[in-house]
């Protein structure tokens, strides 16, 4: 941490005051920004995905449990992995125990991954997570809304990720997707997120941000090179 600046009270409560200022246009260009994502138009999703859960095949259309809008975050766990990415689970850990508080404005989240059910069950038991997570090893889901990467691809050097060709060491990477349906069942694709678009579903690192040594990460191999699984610190 770099050395303070003290001052007096007056002079820090302008400088705070100056800041909010910042702070509050902030806010509303957010606010437009969510606006902007929420009038995103829609495209038909053709396919019924089958996915895999703990009472067995489940088709997308189900995953909605009821609701019209369902938000899908992609963890990536590949089918050969030994443990899901320690990101996501990062990342899950602060959506975990939202469902309740999401289904009652008619949202349902779920995590989807391209590993076997077993995978899933057993990591989803050590970290003690309680959000439904199926497996789209069956399906091309992940392919499709472009998460999931063949050895073909990955080799040719310019994979499309984040809406635009890149050079890939992953077979798997981060996203989340959102769907709706409508009162004829139609299952529409309104929005997916990225990269650093996920930031939004991170509570942790928001709360980090708002303290003087912040992430504290730009000293380190990469941005993440301190995570751990919760288990493990």
């Amino acid at each position: 941490m770099t050395s303070p600046n003290i001052v007096d009270r007056d002079t820090w409560l302008k400088q705070r005051q100056e800041l909010l200022a910042r702070e509050k246009e902030f806010t509303r260009e957010r606010d437009a920004l969510s606006q902007a994502r929420q009038q995103m138009p829609w495209v038909e999703v053709a396919e019924d995905y089958v996915f895999e859960n703990e009472d067995g095949p489940i088709h997308l259309s189900e995953l909605f449990d009821g609701k019209s809008q369902l938000v899908v975050y992609h963890f990536m766990y590949g089918p050969e992995w030994e443990v899901g990415c320690k990101s996501c689970s990062f990342w899950a850990d602060g959506y975990n125990g939202l469902d309740t508080h999401l289904a009652a404005r008619d949202v349902s989240l779920i995590a989807i991954s391209r590993t076997s059910l077993d995978n899933i069950r057993a990591f989803k038991e050590r970290m003690g997570w309680t959000f439904t997570w199926v497996s789209s090893l069956g399906n091309n889901f992940n392919f499709d809304y472009q998460v999931s990467f063949t050895e073909k691809e990955r080799e040719s050097g310019a994979v499309t990720y984040n809406y635009r060709e890149t050079s890939m060491g992953s077979d798997e990477m981060p996203g989340v997707s959102v769907f709706v349906k409508d009162e004829d069942g139609k299952i529409y694709h309104s929005y997916s997120t990225y990269s650093r678009g996920l930031d939004l579903m991170n509570a942790a690192y928001n709360i980090l941000d708002m303290v003087p040594k912040g992430r504290d990460e730009a000293d380190l191999p990469y941005s993440m090179a301190w995570l751990q699984l919760h288990d493990t610190y």
